[in-house]
């Protein structure tokens, strides 16, 4: 089964975490971001299928502005979203997870692309499993 669906952009890693009382907790900027990554997968009718991997996922960053970002900050809300949302068991199913910047969008989005990945194209072994 290939998904795909938009997401708002999400805060970057910085802004996802804070510290509080000696422990890292996701801040208020996150807690908001995957409220409304919720809605928005739920607005578009993606199936919480709780998706096992290996998995491929692309995403497409359509930044809010021209500021330099880095496209690595991105995933973590991003997927732990998609997680929570149920779409996908667990993010350490992703084998294959591709990251391009899209063109800039008012507000910003992200595409997101999630389909299995074949075992013709598979780059690693689950544990406990045959090479």
């Amino acid at each position: 089964m290939d998904l795909q669906f938009t997401l708002p952009w999400p805060p970057s890693v910085n802004h996802y975490w804070r510290n509080f009382r000696g422990r890292m907790v996701i801040g208020a900027r996150g807690r908001q971001f995957r409220t409304e990554a919720l809605v928005a997968i739920r607005e578009q009718r993606i199936p919480a299928d709780h998706l096992g991997g290996p998995l491929r996922v692309e995403l497409v960053a359509n930044p809010p502005d021209r500021r330099r970002r880095d496209l690595d900050n991105l995933q973590k809300a991003l997927l732990d979203a998609v997680v929570a949302a149920g779409v996908i068991e667990d993010d350490s199913y992703i084998d294959d997870l591709r990251v391009t910047r899209g063109k800039v969008l008012p507000g910003g989005s992200v595409t997101v692309s999630i389909r299995p990945l074949t075992t013709e194209t598979a780059f690693t072994t689950r544990r406990g499993a045959e090479p």
